[in-house]
């Protein structure tokens, strides 16, 4: 992705490749976290849309205090929470708390005794250990599945945090859930795609 400046630029010039290179990087997880506010898939594409006819509309405003991407997100959220309160579906974000109970089973992190306290046990005997492994169609096909399985706030959080790199305080300031709240949903999040792989390649090493 272009730096900032550059996307910018095209989009107050009105350049068809700009906008078409943010369409595609972003216009997928914008619709997953707008459809944790609205009621269907139909109505998240239309805050997608509207928002980029905000962003189009009001980017001679953009000051560029903060990211590009963070700035359009936050148009995002503030149209997806509009339309979800006229839908009378929205749940704050603010309500969420951690749920009770340990993510994953405890015996499979590493004995206070061990060299290495706290840390996962053995990884299955097929965990991908090169590049190319983990970059393989059907391992990536694994993990995104495992990611639309989550539940829309941990789908949410996991991809701005992991896939679209938003730092923990700007997912924070996006949904308005606190810094706790935020870590305890990506935790969970990133445990359950890890668990999910984790049963991929044991199937597989036992199917080989």
């Amino acid at each position: 992705m272009p730096s900032d400046d550059v996307l910018v630029a095209g989009l107050r010039a009105g350049d068809e490749e700009t906008f078409a290179c943010l369409l595609n990087g972003w216009s997928g997880s914008m619709l997953r976290l707008a459809r944790t506010f609205v009621s269907t898939t139909a109505s998240a594409e239309e805050v997608v849309q509207d928002t980029w006819l905000a962003v189009f509309q009001g980017i001679g405003r953009f000051e560029g205090r903060s990211s590009l991407q963070t700035w359009v997100y936050r148009i995002l959220v503030n149209v997806a929470r509009r339309r979800g309160t006229h839908e009378q579906r929205t749940v704050p974000w603010a309500s969420l708390v951690p749920d009770e109970g340990p993510t994953v089973d405890p015996s499979r992190f590493r004995g206070a005794d061990d060299q290495y306290p706290g840390g996962w046990r053995a990884f299955p005997e097929r965990w991908p250990t090169t590049e190319n492994e983990v970059l393989a169609h059907e391992v990536r096909a694994t993990v995104a599945e495992a990611i639309e399985k989550l539940p829309p706030r941990q789908q949410v959080v996991l991809t701005l945090r992991d896939i679209d790199g938003q730092t923990a305080d700007d997912v924070c300031a996006l949904l308005g859930i606190s810094t706790a709240n935020q870590r305890v949903i990506l935790h969970r999040a990133r445990a359950a795609v890890r668990g999910h792989l984790e049963r991929y390649f044991t199937t597989a090493g036992a199917e080989s």
